[in-house]
């Protein structure tokens, strides 16, 4: 595995700031399941890490409700190898990361309505209306 997990552009983890705990799957898999730790589960405690203090600060406020005294917990054990279950969780930490730090999305600034465009609808909807007007009337 590498030294660092990359997250976004030149912001990386350094692996020394992941925890892992290893346990039993549940589920299928017979003997096996029974033997062998093979879900992973990686802690990575953002109040504590070494994020630049922006990142940090937006990831805080973004992971509020999945955070456990500034600690995130991921825990994988879709796959019954042990590796492959912490690839996975390494990838799902990356990804949640990279989501919680990427900058808030620009403003979106209301534009005014062509007239050409408010004059076709208008129309429309009268058109509608004088159908609908013709088809309530009741026949002599």
């Amino acid at each position: 595995m590498s030294e660092e997990l990359h997250v976004r552009g030149s912001v990386s983890v350094p692996e020394s700031e992941l925890r892992w705990r290893f346990s039993r799957s549940s589920g299928p898999g017979g003997q096996h399941v029974n033997t062998s730790a093979t879900a992973a589960e990686l802690s990575y405690d953002v109040a504590a890490s070494s994020l630049p203090e922006p990142y940090k600060a937006r990831a805080l406020e973004r992971l509020a409700g999945r955070l456990v005294r500034g600690v995130l917990t991921i825990r994988a054990e879709e796959f019954r190898s042990q590796l492959r279950n912490r690839d996975a969780a390494r990838a799902r930490l990356a990804a949640i990361l990279a989501e919680a730090i990427a900058p808030p999305p620009k403003k979106r600034v209301p534009k005014k309505i062509p007239r050409g465009i408010n004059e076709r609808r208008l129309e429309n909807k009268k058109r509608r209306s004088n159908v609908k007007r013709s088809r309530s009337r009741r026949w002599d």
